[in-house]
């Protein structure tokens, strides 16, 4: 079992940048799969982009350029930089952690929300 929380969120005007981070405690952090997905109100929550124990990412098209997944196994923490954010960008983002084997994605935060204001 591992237990996600998420922090960093907050109010940021257009164009700037903010970073996310996600602190893992209970098993290896390094068994895990761990990703970031994000919710805007009243839709579907989405992957943004996940990164394996090695350090290999997987981005999804639209956070490509502007978002970066990172890591510090030393830290057990996951980050995500975020810059020229636009208030599509508006939602409560969520970090979350699998096996590398799992289909699903087990473990969830609590989410932080970042609100982009133009």
């Amino acid at each position: 079992q591992v237990q996600l929380v998420e922090s960093g969120g907050g109010l940021v005007q257009a164009g700037g940048s903010l970073r996310l981070s996600c602190a893992a405690s209970g098993r290896t952090f390094n068994d895990y799969v761990m990703a970031w997905f994000r919710q805007a109100p009243g839709k579907e929550r989405d992957f943004l982009a996940d990164i394996w124990s090695g350090g290999s990412t997987n981005y999804a098209n639209f956070a490509k350029g502007r978002f970066t997944i990172s890591k510090d196994n030393a830290k057990n923490t996951v980050y995500l930089q975020m810059n020229s954010l636009k208030p599509e960008d508006t939602a409560v983002y969520y970090c979350a952690a699998r096996f590398a084997k799992a289909t699903k994605w087990e473990f969830w935060g609590q989410g932080t929300q970042v609100t982009v204001s133009s």
